[in-house]
């Protein structure tokens, strides 16, 4: 998908940045059956990619918004990804970047 700076939003949480999916990616991608998430002390790079994602509309990988080392990934994804079908900016967090 080309428009992911619209699909991620941003939070500060503990010192660290937490990165979730928008409510317009859920309208893009429709209800999450997979994601593929970077682990706990990857370098993510702005630009790059760093999560796949498969979905009822779309396969999708996308580019991260910002750079850092991962220091956490939801832990609700480890083998279920409804947490991530909340359509409420703020719910649907994939990692912590420090």
């Amino acid at each position: 998908m080309s428009e992911d700076a619209t699909y991620f939003w941003t939070k500060d949480v503990d010192g660290h940045t937490r990165l979730g999916l928008t409510k317009a990616a859920h309208e893009a991608l429709g209800e999450v059956k997979y994601a593929e998430l970077p682990a706990i002390g990857d370098k993510v790079s702005q630009n790059s990619a760093f999560l796949s994602v498969e979905a009822t509309k779309a396969v999708s990988e996308f580019n991260c918004p910002i750079n850092g080392t991962v220091v956490a990934v939801n832990p609700a994804l480890t083998d279920n990804f409804d947490a991530l079908n909340s359509a409420e900016d703020g719910v649907a967090w994939l990692i912590d970047v420090d």
